[in-house]
């Protein structure tokens, strides 16, 4: 039987990367902004992070996505309130807003920002 273990993101700037998952919670736990890969634990699940030359050291054919996001990744916040001082935190650091914080037909509160890499990570509460 297979066990999920890990969400892998290919990041092009370890460092900005680092800052931005550790603003949501994430914590540090190999690695580091000088390191070619860093996990980050803190979430239930490991976050692992590789810059663009690892992932061609194991794939040299490898080649950014374009047009789009195959994965996003979503955190949950404890209230809607948070949702909206996390994205406004987010966006002072430099994050760009995908969506601003809006009340979701399916009851939550919901944005959407991207990540250093252009990565959409969302922001959800119930309301």
């Amino acid at each position: 039987m297979t066990t999920l273990s890990a969400v892998s993101i290919v990041t092009a700037d370890m460092s900005r990367a680092l800052d931005f998952y550790t603003a949501l919670g994430l914590v540090l736990e190999s690695g580091g902004p000088d390191q070619p890969h860093s996990d980050l634990g803190g979430a239930g699940i490991r976050v692992m992070l590789d810059t663009e030359e690892v992932i061609r050291s194991i794939d040299p054919q490898w080649r950014r996505p374009e047009g789009g996001p195959a994965v996003t990744l979503a955190f949950g916040c404890g209230s809607p309130q948070e949702v909206d001082a996390t994205a406004a935190s987010l966006a002072a650091d430099g994050a760009p807003v995908v969506r601003a914080p809006w009340d979701a037909f399916w009851g939550q509160r919901y944005a959407v920002v991207a990540d250093p890499d252009g990565n959409p990570v969302d922001l959800f509460a119930a309301l």
